[in-house]
Formats: structure tokens, C-alpha cells, sequence
């Protein structure tokens, strides 16, 4: 096996992008979204209103991706804007009525996608690996890259 193939942060990039790949083709097709548009609207419809710059925090996609897909989503009367009282530079988002509906439809497609994706998984084994995804997430955010001192990465 090729050393990039055992390589793990590639291993999850592969393995997020053909799930999200493919649950990404139903939205696609049935409602026209775009990867970035499904998460925003995901996110909103989990955590309600809330900022771009907490959906950029979130969902960990460039900044760029998630304002064009806000645009996107206004534009179409999924997602609304209106003032942050708290902070008079930015603004709150949140789904709107037929927003609000079209995620109503598309949660349990997703879920139905993860459940035939998943088949060949026991729940113990999906618990243990949403536990494990869990802990890789927390341990890449404490990993400090100025630990790596030398241009050879530590590697003597």
C-alpha cells in the first residue's frame, strides 16, 4: 500500500468526501444546493440564529465558501438577515419559513443516506468511531504547529 494511502488525514478527507459526495448528489438533484449551502442551512437548523462568522467557526469552511453560500441561500428566500444587535458589524442568520421546511425534507434523506451507508457497521462500532472522530477533532485543536521548530519537522 502506498505511504499516502495509510497516511490518515488523507484517509478522512477521501472517506468524508465520498459520503458527503454522495448524500450531496440527492440534495443536489431534488433541491439544487451545493455542499456549503446543505451545511449552512444544516447548521441553522440546529443551532438557530446565529452569525456568519459562528457558521465559519462551525463548520470549518473558508469564509469565502460560507459567505457566498449565505448569498446563495437569501437569494432564494431560504435564509434571512437582519441586524445583530449585539454587534452593529455583523449580521444574524437564520432559516426562514420555506428554509425551514426544505430542511424538514431533507434531514431524514440524509439520515436514510448515512443509515444505507453505514449498514455494514454494528451501532457499538459506529459509537466507537463517532467517539474517535470526536477525539481526533479536540486533539487537532490543542496540536500547536509552533511546536514544530526546525525545517525538519522535528524528524532528526
Amino acid at each position: 500500500m502506498a505511504p499516502l494511502a495509510r497516511f490518515l488525514p488523507y484517509q478522512l478527507s477521501i472517506a468524508s468526501n465520498a459520503v458527503s459526495g454522495r448524500i450531496a448528489q440527492e440534495y443536489r438533484a431534488r433541491w439544487g444546493l451545493s455542499v456549503p449551502e446543505w451545511r449552512v442551512m444544516a447548521l441553522l437548523g440546529d443551532f438557530g440564529t446565529i452569525t456568519q462568522r459562528d457558521l465559519t467557526r462551525l463548520s470549518l469552511m473558508d469564509k469565502v465558501a460560507v459567505n457566498r453560500a449565505c448569498k446563495v441561500l437569501e437569494d432564494r428566500g431560504l435564509v434571512e438577515r437582519t441586524p445583530n444587535a449585539q454587534d452593529g458589524r455583523s449580521h444574524l442568520l437564520d432559516l426562514t419559513a420555506s428554509g425551514r421546511e426544505m430542511h424538514g425534507q431533507i434531514m431524514p434523506l440524509a439520515r436514510e443516506m448515512e443509515r444505507r451507508i453505514c449498514a455494514g457497521f454494528s451501532d457499538a462500532e459506529l459509537d466507537t468511531f463517532r467517539a474517535m472522530l470526536d477525539r481526533l477533532h479536540r486533539q487537532s485543536e490543542i496540536v500547536d504547529a509552533d511546536d514544530i521548530v526546525s525545517d525538519n519537522f522535528g524528524i532528526e
